[in-house]
């Protein structure tokens, strides 16, 4: 150790000991928390540009985009595949390339969803899949959580994990309720002035936070995609020259173009199976159809860890084969079912929100001559999704650092336990009301009670993301703990994709309230895992 307790000075850094006090206190705590403040703004613009397609493709059903609803749920679905996807590489890049060149090019890299989302919706009668390769490509954004959480967690003591990562996380994920806030807001006014482009006239009515916009109302969807590029180019500037790379965490990160050489080779590398499983997977006229979801996220999975395995290439063979290793460890995988039951949670009902409400409780749900339900008739007191979808996002992100705080007092398991058995009487509630409502004709009587148990869904989620991420700290050393904490996040973050995709489904299928009891058999299941590892007397490793 550096006998004068310093670190070294510059973007590289040789000695960090963050669990020695008097290293921590006169040098550790100034560089962790300057690089915590410059994370988490640059991980919130990631999940605003990974989530955006939530609330675009509710805006391209009410301007008439032609488009089925079946169709604008895949958009969402695409997002979410392909940014969990992108998690996988994500949560090895920190100790191949060094955190500040990673959070630097990976936040760079969203200008490039921004701008040709902001082009693409300017042209409504461009075919799906360009608007699918905007999702896809949107991905990037999501993928940034994982190097992130990873990046955080090496600069902080294990004592002050869980309220760290907290902060990263929850403020991060701040990300989403912001984008749900910000575009409904930026897509009523010419923010870019003629560089911006035309508007067009909504068709149905829409809305924002403070309630609804008629249709005939000009709104410039665009601005979707091009009001993120106005925070990312100074923020990308500012993580620069503000955030460090930890030599003793990334010793083979080499010279910044080589290190930004390693991200750009991985991070397209995820792109292949993203396309190719999602090709498989959708139905035509965009792909084969040929696989269900539930084949499709695994099979994307083994995909993504084979052709990282094999393309891997000098020291980079080395460190992978290293980071591999937690996947011998039970608890990896233990970690991997708690964390989707948290963050999962959060991410896939912040995805499927916004349509779900315009669908559900947009419509009146009436029979016809025949007795069919029918789900097409307007519903003129319906709820606007803007109005309201952000306030799940919003909870869940503002308790995420709490969850972190309470676990450090009190212990992970014991918050994750129960958070679980919330998940589970929360989640079969909301089924039931959903069956209610999508058989009524003004099912705006039941939207209060509904939005009630999503509020309280969003809540124990977030707290869960923290107690879940406290306990990851305990469960690992420091060695593994970062690749563990990016290997969790990139499992979790199909629930992006498999909640639009499971929700949307039994939507058609006219019984949404299975969805909501399937999410409740899960989050029961995890329960029992979580008493089994932590909890119970006896387990191998008991936390609290």
């Amino acid at each position: 150790m550096n006998p004068t307790g310093k670190a070294a000075s510059g973007a590289d850094i040789a000695e960090w000991h963050p669990e020695d006090e008097q290293f921590w206190e006169s040098t550790g705590k100034k560089i962790a928390y300057r690089n915590l403040w410059l994370s988490i703004p640059a991980l919130l613009c990631g999940f605003a540009v990974w989530g955006m397609w939530g609330i675009i493709s509710v805006q391209m059903l009410n301007l008439g985009f032609p488009f089925s609803q079946a169709e604008l749920f895949t958009l969402t679905a695409i997002a979410g595949i392909s940014g969990a996807t992108m998690r996988i590489p994500a949560s090895f890049l920190v100790r191949l390339a060094g955190g500040r060149n990673t959070i630097f090019l990976t936040t760079a890299m969203l200008l490039a969803p921004a701008l040709g989302t902001g082009i693409a919706l300017q042209h409504p009668d461009w075919p799906l899949w360009v608007f699918q390769l905007m999702a896809l490509w949107s991905g990037v954004g999501g993928g940034n959580f994982a190097s992130s959480m990873s990046n955080i967690s090496t600069f902080f003591p294990k004592r002050l994990q869980g309220t760290a990562l907290g902060l990263n996380g929850g403020l991060g994920n701040f990300g989403v309720t912001t984008m749900q806030i910000v575009i409904p807001l930026v897509m009523t006014m010419p923010l870019l002035g003629a560089l911006g482009g035309e508007p067009m006239p909504l068709l149905k009515d829409s809305g924002w936070i403070f309630g609804k916009i008629a249709a005939g109302t000009p709104a410039w969807v665009q601005n979707a995609g091009f009001a993120w590029v106005i925070s990312l180019v100074p923020l990308s500037i500012a993580c620069w020259w503000g955030m460090n790379n930890l030599t003793g965490v990334s010793p083979t990160a080499g010279h910044p173009i080589k290190a930004f050489a390693k991200i750009t080779y991985l991070y397209t590398l995820a792109f292949i199976p993203s396309i190719a499983i999602l090709y498989i997977y959708l139905p035509a006229p965009t792909g084969l159809g040929l696989i269900s979801m539930w084949v499709a996220v695994p099979l994307d999975i083994c995909c993504a860890l084979l052709i990282m395995k094999l393309a891997a290439f000098g020291p980079m063979k080395e460190n992978i084969a290293k980071q591999f290793a937690i996947f011998h460890n039970k608890h990896t995988w233990s970690m991997t079912a708690l964390y989707i039951v948290t963050f999962g949670s959060f991410i896939g009902f912040s995805m499927a929100l916004p349509l779900a409400i315009a669908v559900i409780f947009g419509v009146s749900h009436v029979p016809d001559a025949a007795g069919v339900m029918q789900h097409t008739l307007k519903n003129p007191n319906a709820p606007s999704a803007f109005t309201y979808a952000w306030l799940g996002p919003f909870i869940g992100a503002a308790v995420r650092p709490l969850g972190g705080w309470i676990a450090d007092k009190w212990g992970g398991s014991l918050v994750t336990q129960i958070i679980s058995a919330v998940l589970v009487v929360a989640s079969g509630a909301t089924g039931y009301v959903l069956s209610l409502a999508y058989n009524s004709a003004t099912p705006e009587q039941y939207f209060p009670l509904f939005l009630g148990l999503i509020l309280l869904l969003f809540f124990a989620s977030g707290i869960g993301n923290g107690s879940t991420f406290r306990t990851i700290g305990v469960v690992f050393d420091r060695q593994q703990a970062g690749p563990v904490l990016g290997w969790t996040s990139a499992v979790a973050g199909y629930g992006a994709f498999i909640a639009p995709v499971v929700i949307g489904a039994q939507i058609k299928a006219g019984t949404p309230q299975y969805a909501m009891y399937g999410f409740a058999a899960f989050y029961g299941l995890c329960l029992i895992l979580n008493w089994w590892f932590y909890l119970r007397r006896g387990a191998e490793i008991h936390n609290p």
